[in-house]
């Protein structure tokens, strides 16, 4: 009976670190975009209303494209974002949900943001909380056992959900933002069903700092260099690395890297009059860990901006023979 305990503590330690870890850099467990600087309400919730309107976006990204291996197939991730802004109390609110397939696992988070800004020194102060919930579902049909233990379920799958808390905060002078956040404050546990002292799958906390510069030039050309820092409970650190330029705020090209993994090319084009429905794609070609991994991810994402229309009505003076108004 031990030794059979024992086996299945193993094997869903081995599950985990081979699944619930596969596809991110230095065990990085949040998912990964390469269009992140689009998309600055999954990591921090200071984003939510950060500007005036309406604003919603969806993104998917194919990562290792048709890579098959021992973990399971190529990770595969849909995000959906919306936010809006209370401008008489100058608050932000925002939704986020996030569909996550890992080899065998599926994960599912939705989370609540809310922000308040405050003008500060020539610039703006923003501080945001989320809240919400995380879902994690192991699918026993898609798992490859290392080591073979006849009570494991042959099919079926078991879902575990836990609450989920983050923090952030972003100082925006105009040409320049910086930003730091925190998801996974709580660092909830995930054990489906290992009952044992001490054993637990932690989502762990991830930490992220955003930075970026806007440089406008001649012809209507703006330049946008930004950088992404992530941390996982401070043990290691990655990073992405962008420039973005802009003509007319239409049409986008940049380039970006992602510390030892991967190069990518990004573009963008916005549609509509106002520019408000804007289209865009990332490439990525991986150039390191190819052992593991395909050699390309591919990302689209579409973003429609809603801005408040204000009409000013004039009040006109009608004349008459005995009053004025």
């Amino acid at each position: 009976m031990i030794e059979l305990r024992f086996s299945k503590v193993v094997f869903v330690t081995l599950v985990f670190c081979g699944i619930f870890s596969v596809s991110r850099v230095s065990a990085q467990q949040d998912p990964q975009f390469t269009q992140y600087m689009y998309n600055g309400l999954f990591y921090n919730p200071a984003f939510a209303g950060k500007e005036s309107g309406y604003r919603f976006a969806a993104l998917h990204r194919t990562q290792w494209m048709n890579y098959q291996g021992t973990g399971g197939s190529a990770p595969v991730t849909q995000l959906i974002t919306a936010s809006g802004r209370l401008e008489d109390y100058n608050l932000g609110y925002g939704i986020s949900f996030i569909n996550d397939n890992i080899g065998a696992t599926n994960n599912q988070e939705i989370n609540l943001s809310l922000a308040y800004h405050r003008n500060l020194r020539r610039g703006i102060l923003s501080i945001g909380a989320s809240g919400g919930v995380f879902s994690s579902t192991l699918k026993y049909d898609e798992l490859v056992t290392i080591i073979p233990d006849p009570n494991l379920p042959a099919d079926g799958r078991e879902t575990q959900i836990n609450f989920n808390v983050g923090f952030g905060a972003i100082y925006d002078r105009g040409n320049y933002y910086v930003g730091l956040s925190s998801r996974h404050l709580n660092q909830p546990s995930f054990d489906f069903g290992v009952d044992e002292p001490g054993f637990d799958n932690q989502l762990k906390n991830h930490s992220y700092l955003t930075f970026g510069y806007r440089i406008k030039t001649f012809a209507m050309w703006e330049f946008e260099p930004s950088f992404l820092l992530k941390t996982v409970s401070f043990n290691n650190f990655s990073y992405d690395l962008s420039v973005i330029a802009t003509h007319n705020q239409k049409i986008s090209g940049g380039l970006a890297f992602r510390g030892e993994e991967s190069v990518s090319l990004l573009l963008g084009y916005s549609i509509l009059r106002d520019n408000s429905l804007r289209i865009g794609y990332a490439f990525d070609l991986v150039v390191g860990g190819l052992e593991a991994k395909s050699p390309t991810s591919h990302e689209f994402m579409l973003t429609y901006n809603l801005v408040p229309v204000s009409r000013e009505f004039e009040r006109v003076i009608q004349r008459t023979p005995r009053f004025r108004f």
